[in-house]
C-alpha cells in the first residue's frame, strides 16, 4: 500500500473520530440548556424553604449540643460518564485530609478513582446522564441517608460537589440544617401559625429541605459536569481538526511526489521505445 492511500485512511479515521466527539460536544450542550430550567425551579423551591425556615426559627429556635461529638458523612457527587478532565480528581484531592469522615460516592467514575488508601465508602450510587436520572438517584440517595440513620443515630452531613461558578470544589453542610439562616430579628411580628407541634414541623420541614437541596446539589454537579465536557471536547476536537489538516497537507505532498514519479517511469519508457 502506497503511503498516500495510508494517509487518506488515517484521515477519514480521525474524521469519523470527530464526527462521534462532535455529536458528544452537540449532546453536552443540549443537556446544559435544559439542566437550566431544572435547576431554576430546585432553586426557587429551595429557597422558598430557607425563607420558611427562617421565620419559623425566629420564633422556635433550636440549639445543637456541642457537647457530643457527632460522626461526620460526606457525599461525593461525580460523574457517571468521563470526557470531562479532572472533574473527579479534584473531588478526591478535596475530601482527602478529611480521612476521619465516611464517604457516599456517587458516580461510577469518581467510584472507580477512589483507592483503597481512602476510607470505604459506606454507600456507592451510580450517577445520573442526565437530568431525568436525577429524582431516582436522589431517591437511591435518601434511602442510604435513612438506613445510616437507623443503624448509627444522629450524624452531621455535608455534600462536596462542582458548581459551574466556582473554579474549585464547594463543601455544604446538610445536617444539622439550616446553620447559615438568620435568625437575629423577625421578619414578622407574630409567629407562624402552625397546626403541628413545632417539633414535629421542624422534622418534616427538614425532609423536605434535605430532599429539595438534594436535587438542587446533583443538578448543579451534572450542570457543571456538562459544562467542563464540553471544554474538554472541544479541545479534543480542535486538535483533531489541527492533526488533520497537516495529514491533508503532508497526504497533497505525498500525493504530488508519486505523480511526479509515475510521470517519470513513463518518459523513461517512452525514451526506451
Amino acid at each position: 500500500m502506497s503511503q498516500s492511500r495510508r494517509l487518506r485512511q488515517h484521515i477519514a479515521q480521525l474524521e469519523d473520530i470527530r464526527g462521534i466527539l462532535n455529536s458528544m460536544k452537540n449532546l453536552a450542550f443540549i443537556e446544559t440548556h435544559k439542566l437550566l430550567r431544572f435547576q431554576s425551579v430546585q432553586n426557587q423551591a429551595v429557597k422558598v424553604i430557607e425563607d420558611a425556615a427562617m421565620d419559623f426559627l425566629s420564633f422556635h429556635p433550636y440549639l445543637l449540643d456541642t457537647d457530643v461529638k457527632a460522626p461526620h458523612i460526606v457525599i461525593l457527587i461525580g460523574s457517571e460518564r468521563g470526557f470531562c478532565g479532572d472533574f473527579n480528581d479534584s473531588l478526591i484531592n478535596k475530601i482527602a485530609p478529611a480521612t476521619d469522615s465516611d464517604v457516599i460516592l456517587i458516580g461510577s467514575r469518581l467510584a472507580n478513582r477512589w483507592s483503597d488508601v481512602y476510607p470505604e465508602p459506606v454507600a456507592t450510587l451510580e450517577g445520573a446522564n442526565v437530568a431525568e436520572e436525577v429524582p431516582a438517584i436522589v431517591n437511591r440517595l435518601l434511602g442510604a441517608i435513612t438506613l445510616l440513620q437507623e443503624t448509627r443515630g444522629f450524624f452531621e452531613l455535608s455534600a462536596v460537589y462542582h458548581d459551574n461558578t466556582l473554579s474549585r470544589p464547594t463543601h455544604q453542610s446538610l445536617l444539622p440544617p439550616f446553620q447559615q439562616t438568620v435568625q437575629e430579628r423577625p421578619r414578622f411580628a407574630f409567629p407562624p401559625l402552625l397546626n403541628l407541634d413545632p417539633a414535629d414541623f421542624f422534622a418534616d420541614m427538614v425532609e423536605h429541605y434535605l430532599f429539595a437541596v438534594l436535587h438542587k446539589l446533583c443538578y448543579t454537579s451534572l450542570m457543571a459536569e456538562n459544562h467542563r465536557r464540553l471544554q474538554h471536547l472541544d479541545g479534543a476536537v480542535l486538535h483533531l481538526d489541527n492533526e488533520t489538516a497537516k495529514l491533508h497537507r503532508k497526504f497533497q505532498m505525498r500525493r504530488q511526489e508519486e505523480i511526479t514519479e509515475e510521470i517519470e517511469v513513463i518518459l523513461l519508457n517512452a525514451e526506451n521505445l
